[in-house]
């Protein structure tokens, strides 16, 4: 698909499992199981072998969440600035939308690592389609043509895939 306008890129990242046996004080604060812990690498090192590492991270600051994104970053080896919001912890999809809308438009590409069900609404929502099945650790790409952060709009982007743990696995993707 040719672009007239430049494309940003969203990289909508699903916290991995969470250990639902550990002691843990509020929902808040739930850790990853050591399936999570061992998906949010593989998410991580995925996005480096497909050239794809956002310039960007924003994620929620739950436990799991940030966990999630910090394996990630070190797994894929990325140099790009994170930041850690409340915001994305149990926000909707209008409270995403701006949130993004508030980025630096010299950012060509943002990833969001965040939680159920707002990111299955949140690919519907930018893709004007069906919200899809979104496993712990899934991740999609989401293309929108927009020059700035503030113009994105509902139904203005094309995902470009969506892939799980257990796609890449299946596929011998890290083996």
């Amino acid at each position: 698909m040719q672009y007239s306008l430049p494309v940003k890129t969203i990289f909508v990242l699903r916290h991995g499992k969470s250990d639902w046996h550990q002691d843990y004080g509020s929902d808040h604060d739930r850790p990853l199981a050591e399936r999570g812990i061992t998906a949010a690498g593989l998410m991580g090192r995925f996005l480096t072998q497909n050239s794809q590492v956002p310039a960007k991270i924003i994620s929620s600051t739950a436990v799991r969440a940030r966990k999630t994104a910090e394996l990630a970053i070190a797994a894929g080896d990325w140099d790009c600035p994170a930041a850690f919001t409340k915001a994305l912890y149990g926000a909707s999809v209008s409270g995403v939308l701006d949130l993004l809308r508030t980025a630096d438009d010299a950012l060509p590409s943002l990833m969001l690592v965040g939680h159920q069900p707002t990111w299955s609404e949140l690919v519907a929502e930018l893709t004007a389609g069906n919200p899809p099945h979104f496993p712990t650790a899934a991740m999609a790409r989401i293309d929108l043509e927009v020059e700035r952060w503030r113009d994105v709009q509902p139904g203005a982007g094309v995902l470009r895939w969506l892939v799980t743990p257990k796609v890449l696995k299946n596929s011998g993707f890290d083996s």
